[in-house]
């Protein structure tokens, strides 16, 4: 009964820091996150945590609250599962992410627990097999992650890794999109976004007017992003059968403009000259063009106009719904202790 962690150093410190309001979410904050979450695993009966190893800000954190923990708790405190960090060496790119996933797959680990943005959460979904995931949100724009107190998912992780909540009670199938350009090949989980920029240059996308088409798993109107300003034309769930493509133009010559929050503390203006739905397995070209392609709101594959590229909705990674597992334990009684009410009234 393990669950692996794959915590991000690098999330919530891009480029969007100095062009737009968006926080710097600190190391620091991200080790007591991970000290959180283990509390919560251990109280459900994880016995072991496999962690990839981070910079000293994340883990010198974390390591100081678990001596502060081992001093200061007694035995009415829950145990903390052993942790182990992974043995890897570290390059500090998107590839020590992708690593330590597959070696977290390898170790047969009950669930991965996700703390960065929707990058972190690209690069973890190409990597983790059919091991789900719990995405907490600790990057910039957080469309896929979910903004959870650590401690509850680590207790609904929990439960779903040792069995005591059904698989297909907890885990939900999200979508993806797979991108072919010219020989390569990628996948998305939020958004495939056509950018008429023509390098990668700092990947964060902060300029609507560089955007053409768009592909989006899911629109939400509450979302930061590119899934809002579809969310603002047409709301689609996570789990509805279809995705949306979209057209967007300048809001002067658009049949339909939005305002939206493109990063936070970015509102923008954006037209949008067509929208329509995409079923699953429908495969959309993208029209040629000098540029990028960006995926979940990052530049990362050049293109030019000979470049054929194509977008097809399919299915995803499982993902733990930390609600659904939390009302299910509620309703079954998972989390309480003591005597019951109808002894109670006896």
């Amino acid at each position: 009964m393990s669950v692996g962690v794959v915590a991000n150093p690098a999330s919530g410190r891009d480029i969007r820091r100095l062009v737009t309001g968006a926080s710097v979410f600190d190391n620091a904050e991200k080790g007591s996150m991970v000290y959180r979450l283990l509390a919560g695993l251990g109280a459900t009966g994880v016995e072991k945590v496999w962690m990839m190893p981070a910079g000293e800000g994340l883990s010198g954190s974390l390591m100081r609250r678990l001596r502060s923990h081992a001093r200061h708790h007694g035995v009415d405190s829950s145990p903390m599962p052993a942790l182990e960090f992974l043995d890897m060496q570290l390059h500090g790119d998107a590839q020590d992410s992708a690593l330590a996933t597959r070696m977290l797959a390898d170790l047969g680990v009950g669930a991965i627990v996700v703390l960065g943005g929707d990058g972190t959460d690209r690069v973890v979904a190409k990597a983790c097999d059919d091991v789900p995931l719990c995405a907490l949100s600790t990057g910039t724009n957080n469309a896929f992650p979910s903004l959870l107190e650590a401690t509850v998912a680590g207790l609904a992780t929990g439960l779903v890794t040792t069995g005591q909540v059904p698989r297909g009670v907890a885990a939900t199938r999200h979508k993806r999109l797979d991108i072919r350009c010219g020989t390569a090949s990628d996948l998305a989980l939020v958004d495939v976004a056509a950018s008429t920029s023509r390098f990668i240059g700092a990947r964060a996308l902060w300029r609507v007017g560089d955007l053409s088409d768009v592909v989006v798993t899911f629109a939400d109107p509450c979302a930061v992003g590119l899934s809002g300003i579809a969310g603002q034309v047409r709301p689609t769930a996570r789990t509805d059968d279809h995705g949306l493509y979209l057209r967007l133009s300048t809001p002067a010559t658009a049949d339909v403009a939005v305002t939206v929050a493109l990063a936070p503390g970015l509102v923008a203006h954006v037209g949008v000259s067509d929208v329509r739905e995409i079923a699953f397995g429908e495969v959309v070209a993208i029209p040629p063009a000098d540029g990028c392609l960006a995926l979940d709101g990052e530049r990362e594959i050049e293109r030019d106009d000979t470049d054929e590229v194509t977008v097809t909705l399919a299915a995803g990674p499982l993902v733990i719904d930390v609600d659904a597992v939390m009302t299910y334990a509620a309703a079954n009684r998972m989390l309480v202790g003591g005597v019951t009410p109808d002894e109670g009234d006896t």
